[in-house]
């Protein structure tokens, strides 16, 4: 339980330290059961849901509120990931 532990630490102390990857919004698009995706600069999707009180994004229910977003930057949760993996074996 402890190298697990360790690894949990040593990934915070990642995120502390690496910048987040911010990608602008560049359109949207709805998934297989009708929640909203962004589709950010870098190509990857991101869920933009209104889940209150959880969520607050108001604004992703309008066709409106969705243009008045766009170039708004996200933190692209799979960018960050790719920073901090290992490298792939060869």
């Amino acid at each position: 339980m402890k190298s697990v532990d360790s690894f949990f630490a040593f990934f915070a102390s990642l995120r502390e330290t690496l910048p987040l990857m911010e990608q602008r919004i560049v359109g949207y698009e709805q998934d297989e059961v009708g929640d909203w995706r962004a589709i950010l600069a870098c190509g990857h999707r991101q869920h933009v849901r209104h889940n209150p009180p959880l969520v607050e994004r108001p604004w992703v229910l309008t066709e409106e509120g969705r243009r008045r977003f766009l170039g708004y930057p996200l933190n692209c949760k799979h960018c960050d990931e790719e920073a901090v993996a290992p490298p792939a074996d060869h």
